[in-house]
């Protein structure tokens, strides 16, 4: 059976692209990186993709209209191939229309155990809010700002003295176990 195509979408450090990745080079792994986009040109996970020898796309968009920035990400996702998005740190919010185009296929790690906590600081709003757990979720990517399906989700206590950093990490670990095993039962489905 042929793997899925997958885009991966980041701005910056690309751990939970690294994640990703990692997890399609496994043989029973049911999707393969077709390409790795970025918005910021000069991100970390960039650099590392294409030392891994991944196919890559950067758009600063910067002095571009919206429609014409994503024109062009959609334009290069196709160009490779990709049947399916995962965002992976991509803090841009998509137009409805990008995601009408692509519509029940972009899928999304949040940090914060959704519907809770939508958007921004996430882990502070959960420890100023006194939750005793927090965690991440992988979603559907709808016209709603975090608000698609849930697809899967990991818990993390939130431990006595945590600041924001220190559950962030904790989280994040959780994330690059979750987000892979999600993305692939995704894909199959």
């Amino acid at each position: 059976m042929a793997k899925a195509r997958v885009g991966v979408l980041i701005s910056g450090r690309g751990s939970n692209m690294m994640s990703l990745v990692e997890a399609a080079r496994q043989a029973d792994c049911g999707y393969e990186i077709a390409i790795v986009a970025s918005d910021k040109p000069d991100a970390a996970g960039i650099a590392w993709a294409r030392a891994e020898g991944l196919t890559v796309f950067t758009l600063s968009p910067k002095a571009l209209p919206k429609a014409e920035y994503e024109a062009s990400i959609d334009h290069a996702l196709r160009a490779a191939g990709a049947e399916f998005i995962a965002l992976a740190g991509y803090m841009r919010l998509l137009s409805d229309d990008f995601v009408a185009r692509w519509r029940g296929k972009i899928i999304n790690i949040h940090p914060s155990l959704l519907p809770k906590y939508k958007g921004l600081d996430t882990h502070r709003r959960a420890i100023d809010a006194g939750d005793r757990i927090a965690g991440c979720s992988v979603h559907v990517v709808t016209e709603e700002l975090d608000g698609g399906a849930v697809l899967g989700r990991a818990e993390v206590p939130i431990l006595p003295g945590d600041t924001a950093d220190t559950l962030a990490a904790r989280v994040l670990d959780e994330e690059h176990r979750l987000y892979p095993r999600v993305l692939a039962d995704f894909v199959r489905r």
